[in-house]
């Protein structure tokens, strides 16, 4: 198969648009798959998104105020409710019915705000992927965050399942020894919806992020799982125990286990909205604990930042250029495929891209 520098959108799934607390302050603005969107609270409560472009003269709807939960125009005043519908025009009584916006479909689900920019009609909330760690407080305290990465979103996904990176990118916190990531086992699998990359390092040595965590003194057994979901979503669970204490039989010893969930949703095709929520599962009644994890992860991702905007550059210049596979490259292969089968699916269907900007 060979890579595409900057794989296209597939529409006509669920991505996450924002964290709840992100829309607590207030309007937010964010492009997604190039259009500009605003989402807000309206007066039930429920999370709206409706297109950044007011249909009187244009003007970003972002730039307004929220009245009553609903979206009052910055520039001359109309107000639109959660669905898109004109319901006042100052001045004018009579409102004529095509006076409205482009809405979204919108679901929040366990402390995730989803959306869905393709057809409406094909919005099956069943499809919406499952986070129970987010439901779990007490198992799973976790710490969010989100910020945007000048690269194609499936850069991410690549990153992800594609774990011999560590051992340079991140040398200084989660990495660890080269010589042990090189020799660690590997094991790849296609799924239903996408990939399943799981990876042993058996006698190693304990990364610095990992003894600040629990203490390790010695070698460790680690083992990391990685479960792509097409199109956006890597779920991860990471843990350690003390070498020779039989982590493959029974990964719930003491030691070190957390758990994330990433995804990239796409804004333009060279940059993507990265969101991500790190939980602890170790040290669970201690918020310190919980916060020194967020805060020895949350450097490694701008460290990937920088890697896959530097990518993206190089690629920019020389888009056509083959770019060459090794043997470490089979899990972000395989989740490519399962990319190539949803948008090969999408594309076949008489007009979807059409039918999410009708």
């Amino acid at each position: 198969m060979r890579e595409t520098a900057n794989e296209p959108f597939v529409y006509n799934a669920w991505y996450i648009a924002a964290w709840p607390e992100e829309i607590e302050k207030g309007l937010v603005s964010r492009t997604i798959m190039n259009e500009p969107l605003v989402l807000f609270r309206g007066p039930d409560g429920k999370v709206a998104a409706l297109e950044d472009r007011c249909c009187h003269r244009g003007a970003p709807l972002s730039h307004g105020t929220l009245t009553d939960g609903r979206l009052q125009c910055g520039y001359h005043g109309l107000v639109f409710d959660g669905a898109g519908k004109c319901v006042e025009i100052p001045g004018q009584t009579s409102i004529p019915p095509h006076t409205r916006v482009r809405s979204y479909p919108i679901v929040e689900r366990q402390q995730i705000v989803w959306i869905w920019m393709g057809d409406p009609s094909k919005a099956d909330e069943s499809k919406i992927l499952d986070y129970p760690v987010h439901d779990q407080p007490e198992k799973w305290p976790h710490k969010k965050a989100t910020f945007v990465i000048k690269a194609n979103y499936m850069m991410m996904i690549d990153n992800l399942m594609d774990l011999s990176h560590l051992a340079y990118v991140h040398r200084k916190t989660i990495g660890g020894s080269p010589e042990a990531h090189a020799t660690a086992e590997n094991s790849v699998e296609e799924t239903e919806t996408g990939c399943l990359y799981q990876r042993w390092m058996m006698n190693s040595p304990a990364p610095p992020t990992y003894v600040k965590a629990v203490g390790f003194k010695g070698r460790i057994d680690r083992w990391h799982r990685f479960e792509y979901v097409a199109p956006s979503t890597v779920i991860q669970n990471n843990g350690a125990i003390d070498a020779g204490k039989g982590a493959r039989e029974n990964q719930n010893q003491p030691g070190l286990q957390f758990e994330l969930i990433h995804h990239a949703t796409p804004e333009t095709e060279t940059s993507f909205h990265y969101f991500f929520s790190v939980a602890n599962g170790y040290r669970q009644d201690d918020p310190a604990a919980t916060e020194q994890l967020f805060n020895e992860t949350y450097p490694t991702f701008l460290e990937d930042k920088v890697i896959m905007e530097g990518q993206q550059a190089r690629i920019d210049r020389d888009p056509h250029r083959d770019l060459i596979p090794i043997m470490g490259d089979k899990a972000l292969f395989t989740a490519r495929r399962a990319l190539k089968k949803m948008i090969d699916a999408e594309r076949s269907s008489f007009g979807t891209v059409a039918a999410h900007r009708a």
